[in-house]
């Protein structure tokens, strides 16, 4: 768990594991340390964590931790959220939001 947001973190070594072998959809949080937007989501995406846990499960990556999967998906921006279901990325959004149009934009993938 990432002691700056309180999300669960996921890295290059588990990420197969965790995201894409997952039964649930997936959002991934691509974020840094160093990046504001991401910290002001935090809150936004712990909300979602806990309120849609038995549908979705949401990680963090940390994009300078962890380059082979920003790579692998092209990840140019933080923040970046990736929804991943059945081991492939269904939907790519740049740049924090409120919580409520968060939902919105993914209330047909849960």
């Amino acid at each position: 768990m990432s002691a700056v947001s309180g999300l669960d973190e996921v890295t290059d070594a588990d990420f197969g594991s965790e995201v894409l072998g997952s039964d649930l959809p997936v959002l991934v949080q691509f974020t840094a340390q160093w990046c504001g937007p991401c910290r002001q989501l935090a809150p936004v995406l712990r909300d979602i964590a806990f309120e849609e846990g038995d549908r979705l499960k949401v990680f963090q990556l940390d994009v300078d931790r962890n380059p082979g999967t920003t790579i692998a998906y092209n990840v140019l921006s933080t923040p970046t959220l990736m929804v991943f279901r059945g081991g492939e990325p269904v939907r790519s959004m740049v740049g924090a939001r409120p919580k409520r149009k968060l939902l919105e934009e993914l209330s047909d993938l849960l």
